[in-house]
């Protein structure tokens, strides 16, 4: 079945549209990572609508969403990792609270 280009773009503009919302809005560590999570996902998206609208035998645009993956893989395991530091120092995961680098 071959999704049109134009529902992917939509689907993929509102999943950005609502990590960016979740990123300027939340003061909570977690939620910012889940919304880089989204940001992520959106581009995605994006690069397999365009991979199938291009060029459906070639699969380019999976490849590369596959590495994305990997790395947001990688991005959400560091960034847990360094919040659960934080919050066992702090005990809260309130962005405005974290001032260990402040001088």
């Amino acid at each position: 079945m071959h999704v049109q280009l134009q529902y992917c773009l939509l689907i993929a503009a509102a999943l950005f549209c609502t990590g960016i919302y979740g990123l300027i809005t939340s003061r909570n560590a977690v939620r910012v990572l889940m919304s880089i999570e989204l940001l992520l996902n959106a581009v995605n998206l994006n690069l397999m609508g365009f991979s199938n609208f291009l060029d459906p035998t070639r699969i380019k645009g999976q490849v590369f969403t596959v590495f994305v993956l990997t790395v947001a893989a990688a991005e959400a395991a560091v960034g847990l990792a360094i919040i659960l530091a934080i919050y066992r120092n702090r005990d809260t995961v309130d962005m405005e609270k974290f001032n260990l680098l402040k001088w």
